[in-house]
């Protein structure tokens, strides 16, 4: 026989397998994975496979089912421990007999017995996912015994790509000079003539029967299993195939436990009954049959008697309107639809199948249960708020799967990173590139945070940092900015401009991991806040976060609820007590948090600038007398900001109502849009003040610099850009002696420092000024000086340094 290529699947798990199957199912009462050996065999022949074998753990009898079939071997792969540490390893040996088996058995305890076993033996035998750390113990110490103990290592079907990549670059690092050294380190006896010419196999590792061939290893030989065998190791083999990812090992997973719950319960009688179960029949399994009839798809798109429950238009509870959601996503899926008539999908594609199916189904859950959540907090009915928020229990189990195969996958990286680092990247700088995903919920919206978020991503292109933004609802989609379509959204009673748009959790999870972020940023505490944490937690990656509004004081002024205000607050700090680091704008902020139990070394503060070359006393140009029709000798008292109550707005109309009786010729505007605005509009109804709306660009720096006071009256504001910015536009401010924005003058030189909800104090600063210009001139300056230095450009720099600081120092 001439040499041809022959492949075979050499690393392939039957009904005796226990990884991961046994770890899943063990939940459930099981650790059978239900895969039939013959038809697992038939599947790899169906998928180009030439020789076959099974590689269950510690056990042969997978082999021995389909011992009498054509192309076929005996196999295992041994669990074996280093006795130093207990680090469990996975060891592939191929060309078994019973006996071989039973002898291992007796060694495996010991990788070095173990080795030293297969070595006398002549078993052709390789580590199996060597970057993979099966009970948490692998360490660079145990790869560098890996390097002289084995000569085969497997590039493995179910790990991520990166895992191959780190191996084939580690094979190209090898020198004899380097594996003499880690022999003599470690007291290791290498193998072979040329131990540091190592050489790969592949193999699926597929529990479930989903992924046979996935990944194997061709050679160049005879069509015997033992010229295979006799190749593998030397230049003639190579490993092929597809490496793998967290889709596909959570559909393994899905696919075990599925096959569990049809084997237990006897689905297969219902499985022509309905949309769904012929659905995951489909995606979840390898099955294969007839076509159904025409009498079945009708019955499969229209249900059985006993099925009707799930077309009911109004479900009753959760379970209910699941089932109806899942089979409309799938009817309205063409490539799901198609799947439950036609067995013709290869079986590469199902995974990204059954990835966008969970996650619509996913979605629908995730709108059922905050709608009803946020429902109940609107309505102050805490008691019911419980029972709604447990309801997203399912939601937990649903995506668990998931959540568990991106973990996994997590910890893959992390450790070829480490590989890489310890044996190719030695001496190289270990900063890296520090890449920061920030969540947002208000990246559209009219406010401070949208505004600094906008400035951060433009210095960052400019200087090459790598930040994105992600948020949800409305915005500009950009290369640094991230936007997904929400899966629902929430309008607050008592703050109609505000909008919760819902995450597709899935979707942001599956986005990161690809994109490879290092660090999770959470502006906001919404809903993109909390997918920021788990995110966080399920990539290990540092959370970060900045308190930039009082939420539990606008609680508390929109709603008129000390509950509600305890309620939020116990909210807030359980969400910022996730964080390895919180970042406040002003010390008070930093006070007043840590004074409510976040840890002191968690907080930070951070400097906060603005664009002084944007904002300008020469942009002083009479504004308001060619827009506005106001006269060179009236006075423009100034207010920028959300036209909202919980800006303490009603105390600016008092005062300015004050100023009106005891003043001529002063006149105040009003920048800006919010819920209260037709509110003030009314109670200043007579009164010689301007509403401009919501101002950007020239227009707001020129109504800066035009003015002749600004006053901001807010007690809720943790910093306050607004008064920033007037006094980088030469104008004097006035603010109250609660919250940030106090911290951003200097009392008595740019600005004026007054108690809080004190409209009289507020009145006599403003009148003190205003008949005084020759004070007002010297602070317009001073204001000016103060902020020079303090550009946005060189704080936000500072603070994407910071981000590297350990969390506790």
């Amino acid at each position: 026989m001439s040499l041809r290529l022959i492949k075979a699947d050499l690393h392939l798990h039957s009904q005796h397998s226990r990884r991961p199957s046994e770890w899943i199912l063990r939940k459930i009462g099981c650790a059978e994975s239900y895969s039939d050996p013959v038809k697992i065999y038939q599947l790899a022949r169906q998928r180009g496979m030439d020789l076959f074998t099974f590689t269950d753990h510690n056990t042969i009898a997978g082999c021995l089912d389909i011992a009498h079939l054509p192309g076929t071997f005996i196999s295992e792969e041994i669990t074996t421990y280093f006795p130093e540490n207990h680090c469990k390893v996975h060891v592939l040996a191929w060309g078994l007999d019973e006996r071989l088996h039973e002898e291992i058995q007796r060694v495996r305890e010991n990788i070095y017995d173990l080795v030293n076993f297969l070595r006398e033996e002549r078993v052709v035998h390789a580590v199996a996912h060597p970057l993979f750390s099966v009970n948490g113990r692998l360490t660079m110490e145990e790869v560098e015994k890996f390097l002289v103990l084995f000569n085969v290592w497997e590039l493995n079907g179910g790990r991520d790509p990166l895992q191959n990549q780190t191996i084939r670059a580690l094979f190209e690092f090898l020198t004899p000079n380097i594996i003499e050294d880690l022999a003599d380190r470690h007291g290791l006896r290498p193998f072979g003539d040329t131990p540091w010419k190592k050489t790969t196999v592949g193999g699926s590792d597929d529990h479930s029967g989903l992924q046979v061939a996935r990944s194997h290893t061709c050679v160049e030989c005879e069509g015997e299993p033992r010229d295979f065998l006799a190749a593998v190791g030397t230049s003639l083999n190579q490993a092929a195939g597809l490496a793998s990812g967290p889709k596909v090992l959570a559909h393994n997973l899905y696919s075990i436990a599925f096959q569990f719950y049809k084997t237990r319960f006897g689905l297969d009688r219902y499985l022509n009954g309905g949309v769904l179960l012929r659905f995951l029949e489909q995606v979840l399994t390898t099955e294969s049959g007839e076509a159904p009839s025409v009498r079945e798809r009708l019955r499969a798109l229209f249900g059985y008697p006993r099925t009707r429950r799930i077309l009911k238009l109004r479900p009753d509870n959760l379970q209910e309107m699941l089932q109806e959601q899942a089979r409309r996503i799938i009817l309205e899926s063409p490539s799901m639809a198609h799947l439950v008539h036609d067995k013709s999908h290869r079986f590469a594609q199902k995974e990204d199948i059954w990835f966008s199916f969970v996650d619509r189904l996913s979605a629908k859950i995730i709108k059922h249960s905050a709608d009803r959540a946020l429902e109940k907090l609107a309505s102050g009915n805490f008691l019911d708020l419980f029972s709604a928020i447990g309801s997203a229990g399912s939601l937990y189990a649903m995506l668990s799967p998931y959540l568990v195969s991106y973990s996994v996958f997590t910890k893959d990286r992390e450790l070829c990173r480490s590989c890489e680092t310890h044996f190719i990247k030695r001496d190289a700088p270990q900063t890296g590139q520090m890449k920061m995903a920030h969540f947002t919920d208000t990246l559209a919206d009219v406010n401070g945070v949208a505004r600094t978020l906008a400035m951060q991503v433009e210095i960052s292109r400019k200087h090459g940092k790598a930040l994105t933004l992600l948020s949800c609802g409305s915005g500009t989609q950009a290369p640094d900015v991230k936007l997904f379509e929400p899966v629902g959204a929430f309008r607050l009673p008592e703050y109609p401009l505000i909008t919760l748009y819902y995450p597709p959790l899935l979707k942001i999870l599956d986005y990161c991991f690809e994109e490879g972020f290092t660090h999770i940023h959470a502006a906001t505490p919404g809903p993109m806040g909390l997918a920021a944490l788990v995110v966080a937690r399920i990539l290990n990656l540092p959370f970060y976060g900045t308190y930039h509004t009082q939420f539990p004081q606008y609680a508390a002024l929109l709603t008129e609820d000390l509950a509600m205000e305890d309620a939020t607050w116990r909210y807030m700090l359980w969400f910022h007590n996730q964080m390895d680091k919180v970042y406040v704008p002003s010390r008070a902020t930093g006070t007043e948090l840590a004074a409510k139990g976040i840890p002191k070394e968690k907080i930070r503060f951070y400097e906060r600038g603005i664009d002084t070359e944007r904002f300008r006393p020469e942009k002083r140009n009479g504004f308001y007398g060619a827009n506005y029709g106001v006269s060179p000798d009236e006075r423009i008292l100034l207010y920028v900001g959300r036209v909202s109550r919980e800006k303490n707005l009603p105390l600016l109309v008092e005062v300015f109502k004050k100023l009106c009786a005891e003043n001529t010729g002063l006149r105040l505007a009003v920048v800006g849009d919010g819920p209260w605005l037709a509110g003030m509009q009314q109670d200043l109804a007579g009164f010689p003040a301007i509403f401009t709306g919501f101002l950007e660009g020239e227009e707001l720096c020129q109504a800066y610099a035009s003015a002749d006071l600004f006053v901001f009256p807010s007690t809720t504001d943790t910093f306050g850009n607004v008064v920033l910015e007037a006094q980088a536009s030469g104008v004097p401010v006035i603010v109250s002696d609660q919250g940030g924005p106090q911290e951003n003058l200097l009392d008595g030189e740019t600005g004026l420092v007054v108690p809080a909800n004190d409209a009289e104090a507020f009145a006599e600063a403003v009148t003190k000024l205003l008949e005084n210009p020759e004070r007002r001139q010297r602070m317009s300056e001073a204001s000016r000086r103060f902020l020079e230095d303090q550009t946005f450009e060189s704080s936000y720099l500072r603070l994407w340094e910071s981000y590297r600081e350990p969390a506790c120092a």
